[in-house]
C-alpha cells in the first residue's frame, strides 16, 4: 500500500495530508509535476542480475523509453543475502538521505521491497512510500531525498536521459532531518493497514 504524507516545509510534526488513495496521490504529485503509475508486480527472484530483471519488466520498460525518451535503464538493488550487505547498506543509504536536485527527471521503478522519495517543493514536503508496483517520476531540478531504511531490501529500476546516470546537485539544507524516516513512515503505513 503506497502511501503519501504531506507537511509545511516549517511544520514536520503535523501532516497537511496523509492518504492510501492512489487518484489522490496521483493528484496531489501531478501538482508538483511528478508523474505516478502502478505496474503489475512480477517476480523477481532472489539474487536477480539487471539483465533479469529488465529482462522481465522489457515491455513496461519499454513503453517508459518510448513515452519519455529516456536512453539509459539499470538497475539498483540491496538484499541482505548479499554478501557485502552490512558494509554498502549505510553509505549506500546516506548518500542519498540528503536534499539534491538532478538536472534530469528520476524515475524510477519499484521491482520489489519500498522507499520514500520526499519532494520538497511549494512551501511542503511530499513523501510518498513507494512498494512493489510503484512507478514515480520527480521532475528535474525538484528538491528531494530518498530514504532506503536502515534496513534496505528492494529492487528499482532507474531510467535516464543520458549515459551519465545518476548525478546529484546537494542543497546543503539539513531539512531531510527533521521529517519522518522510511523506519517511521513504514511503521505508519502498517498502521493504517
Amino acid at each position: 500500500m503506497t502511501l503519501l504524507t504531506v507537511w509545511k516545509e516549517s511544520d514536520p510534526g503535523t501532516p497537511v495530508l496523509e492518504t492510501t488513495e492512489e487518484s489522490e496521490i496521483r493528484e496531489a504529485l501531478a501538482e508538483l509535476g511528478a508523474r505516478f503509475s502502478r505496474w503489475e508486480v512480477k517476480d523477481v527472484a532472489t539474487g536477480a542480475s539487471q539483465d533479469e530483471v529488465l529482462a522481465l519488466y522489457a515491455a513496461e520498460i519499454g513503453e517508459v523509453k518510448d513515452r519519455e525518451g529516456y536512453t539509459l535503464v539499470d538497475v539498483v538493488a540491496l538484499d541482505p543475502a548479499q554478501a557485502d550487505y552490512n558494509e554498502v547498506k549505510t553509505p549506500f543509504r546516506e548518500k542519498f538521505l540528503s536534499e539534491h536536485a538532478h538536472d534530469d527527471d528520476e524515475d524510477r521503478y519499484f521491482a520489489k521491497g519500498a522507499g520514500v522519495f520526499y519532494l520538497h517543493a511549494n512551501e511542503k514536503v511530499h513523501a510518498v512510500y513507494c512498494e512493489a508496483g510503484d512507478l514515480i517520476s520527480v521532475p528535474a531540478n525538484t528538491t528531494h531525498w530518498f530514504d532506503m531504511g536502515t534496513s534496505p531490501h528492494y529492487v528499482s529500476v532507474r531510467f535516464f536521459h543520458d549515459d551519465d546516470g545518476w548525478v546529484g546537485h546537494f542543497t546543503g539544507s539539513p531539512i531531510a532531518e527533521s521529517f519522518a524516516s522510511f523506519d517511521q513512515l513504514a511503521e505508519r503505513r502498517a498502521q493504517l493497514a
